[in-house]
């Protein structure tokens, strides 16, 4: 299984500038084994093939890894008590969730860290798609452009006039590094796409999603860029609940106009998600691929009044393409009964509104409070996530920790966006 560095090279990690983060071990190096505590059951991980392992990331940070709960904080399987074995894949980390709910169904290494590819395009629309008025006019520059030689786009020119409607539908059909480009542009403000990136980050805090930190606008792969399937979950319930995304996310087909002035024609662009077309109640997703992240996947669906969302990273496509191991995971989750829950998804801005507060901090990293919504009591912990002696110094320490996590992710925002690897591969999820 492939899997971080060890554990004195992820200390050694926070000691030095992102931008030192970017060089891969030597390429064909095999991983070393990702160590589980004591008593905790491995993830049923189809082996893959060797490949290098990622740049490293940031050390581990207990307090952000047991957010949502206690039982999350592993880098084996986290289950409901008596649930069923989930289907073999090849990700190395990923997560079922209820996005109504919030119950964390259960998960592989939930807050190991990931490099996130496309996927990361679901943290652009939760931050840009309120910012950017959908019938709005804008010119593609050709700073939009310059993405990734032979990494996906959508076709726009420099030059042309577009809808931001017409853009989004290109990011999210057609997962074009273009548009993602303009959108983070457009939203960005006076600093333009650096200023989007920074956004994005911004936007990552107020979610929850601690281990998250962006650094360019597409997922094409850039020096101290990283997510955990925990935080794409918090990430693509905020998407979800916007209206336009679902629309969005659910458009099999659109037009992009031409641009006569230009010579450009006006051509059709499909959706790439194939859960869409064969997993009966899809309501969309993202799918992603780079040389560094393998496949990655977000994936979500209804049934029976139910809408789950599942999150996969550092996937190899042997047998299953990612969206089908998605769906494999989404059966798993639909077939648990309805109070299944090992965790939850914290809700946007809990953490700032909790860090006040050392028990609001602590019900944060328990995970036991407001599974139903904003409006809901607080209740007790999960099952299976009872206090030990090693949680309650997390949880004591807990509002203290996660300020410290909020400055380093302030001083991380703060860089400019990096450039894209140079062996970062077309994106053909």
């Amino acid at each position: 299984m492939r899997t971080w560095g060890p554990s004195a090279v992820l200390a050694a990690a926070l000691l030095v500038p992102a931008s030192m983060l970017s060089t891969p071990a030597t390429a064909g190096t095999p991983a070393p084994a990702r160590r589980l505590p004591a008593g905790a059951p491995p993830c049923p991980n189809v082996p893959a093939p060797a490949t290098r392992p990622p740049q490293p990331p940031p050390a581990a940070d207990p307090a952000a890894r047991a957010v949502g709960g206690a039982a999350l904080a592993t880098a084996g399987l986290a289950l409901p008590p008596a649930a069923p074995a989930p289907p073999a894949v090849t990700a190395t980390s990923w997560v079922v969730a209820d996005l109504d709910t919030g119950a964390v169904l259960g998960g592989c290494g939930p807050h190991e860290y990931g490099v996130p590819a496309s996927v990361q395009k679901l943290l652009l629309a939760a931050t840009m798609l309120p910012r950017l008025d959908p019938a709005r006019e804008v010119t593609v520059t050709a700073e939009d452009l310059a993405i990734e030689p032979g990494s996906s786009a959508v076709g726009l020119v420099a030059g042309g006039r577009y809808r931001i409607e017409t853009i989004w539908l290109g990011l999210l059909l057609k997962s074009g590094n273009e548009a993602a480009n303009a959108l983070a542009r457009l939203g960005g403000g006076p600093d333009g796409t650096a200023g989007g990136v920074r956004a994005m980050n911004t936007e990552a805090r107020r979610l929850g999603a601690l281990q998250t930190h962006a650094v360019t606008p597409s997922g094409l792969d850039g020096p101290g860029q990283f997510t955990s399937a925990y935080d794409l979950a918090l990430i693509a319930r905020a998407c979800f609940a916007d209206p336009a995304f679902r629309r969005y996310a659910t458009t099999r087909t659109a037009q992009v106009p031409a641009q006569p002035g230009l010579r450009a024609k006006a051509f059709a662009i499909s959706n790439d998600n194939l859960l869409l077309d064969h997993y009966p109640g899809a309501i969309g997703g993202k799918t992603g691929f780079t040389d560094l992240a393998r496949h990655t996947y977000v994936g979500a669906a209804e049934r029976g009044g139910r809408r789950l969302v599942v999150t996969l990273l550092g996937a190899e496509v042997t047998t299953q393409r990612g969206w089908q191991q998605g769906a494999a995971l989404l059966d798993w989750g639909f077939g648990l009964p309805r109070d299944a829950a090992v965790g939850r998804l914290v809700r946007p801005g809990e953490l700032d509104r909790a860090a006040a507060s050392p028990t609001g901090a602590a019900s944060a990293l328990a995970g036991g409070a407001g599974l139903g919504g904003a409006g809901a009591a607080t209740t007790g912990g999960w099952p299976g996530t009872g206090p030990s002696v090693a949680v309650g110094a997390v949880l004591v320490a807990g509002g203290a920790v996660l300020l410290a996590r909020r400055r380093r992710h302030a001083a991380l925002a703060a860089l400019p966006p990096g450039t894209a690897s140079r062996g970062a591969a077309p994106e053909d999820d």
